[in-house]
């Protein structure tokens, strides 16, 4: 696995998709929370957070996450150099897994250069250092969790179909509906008591948990239940593929 592994990342890194999404991520939230006048702007408010860094982050996630997994599985099914992968002597499972990890890792090191901006609101607060490190570094936790569940959603929708394009609307669609179409979803008061539970589902529930700097181990459940459920979904199809 550890093979397939490096050779995801080698593709990601020899290819301009990896590189283009991590300046994609890097620029848009530099330009939303420093430069562009807006409530995402990191110098106009009233207090020294991160907040929202971690509200606009998902957004841009549910876009740019699908653009990097919707060739995973899609591609290999189109050219028919899945078939030469399944043949070989490693499990369907570590097939998928090892594109999983590949995926996330991309994602990891796309987060790990905003922790400058961490880093300067800790010294623009009044007096320095006043701001929530606790909170603030759950919320990365959260963040990476989240984008974890986005990767295993896009390795998901790549792997139902041939096309690349097919496979991003899809991830991105499936992505929108559970970080907010849920949530969304469970304000309509024609659910009565089952507001809650439907918003429970989706992951903005649990991510806005996880931002009030307490990790629940209920919150940590979900998200890798969630990450299980479309991985055994990609694994299902995949085994499909063989017949």
């Amino acid at each position: 696995m550890r093979a397939l592994f490096f050779k995801e990342i080698n593709s990601f890194l020899s290819s301009i998709i990896g590189y283009v999404f991590i300046l994609i991520y890097l620029i848009s939230s530099g330009l939303f929370h420093w430069v562009l006048s807006y409530n995402t702007n990191l110098l106009e408010g009233t207090e020294a957070d991160m907040i929202p860094f971690f509200n606009l982050s998902p957004v841009i996630f549910f876009i740019l996450i699908p653009a990097i997994t919707m060739r995973s599985i899609a591609e290999e099914r189109r050219t028919g150099t899945i078939e030469l992968l399944l043949t070989r002597p490693i499990s369907d499972f570590k097939l998928v897994f090892a594109k999983y990890l590949a995926g996330v890792a991309l994602v990891v090191v796309a987060i790990i250069p905003t922790i400058i901006y961490f880093i300067s609101m800790y010294y623009l607060g009044k007096p320095a250092g006043n701001i929530d490190a606790g909170a603030t570094m759950t919320s990365y936790v959260g963040l990476i969790l989240l984008g974890a569940v986005f990767v295993s959603i896009g390795i998901f929708a790549s792997s139902l179909t041939n096309s690349q394009i097919v496979a991003f609307i899809l991830a991105m669609f499936l992505c929108w509906v559970f970080y907010d179409g849920f949530n969304l979803l469970g304000n309509f008061s024609q659910f009565g008591g089952l507001d809650y539970f439907i918003k429970y589902v989706g992951i903005a529930f649990h991510y806005d948990s996880i931002k009030k700097g307490v990790i629940d181990s209920g919150d940590i459940i979900y998200f890798l239940s969630l990450n299980t459920l479309f991985l055994f979904a990609s694994l299902t199809v995949i085994k499909t593929l063989k017949k």
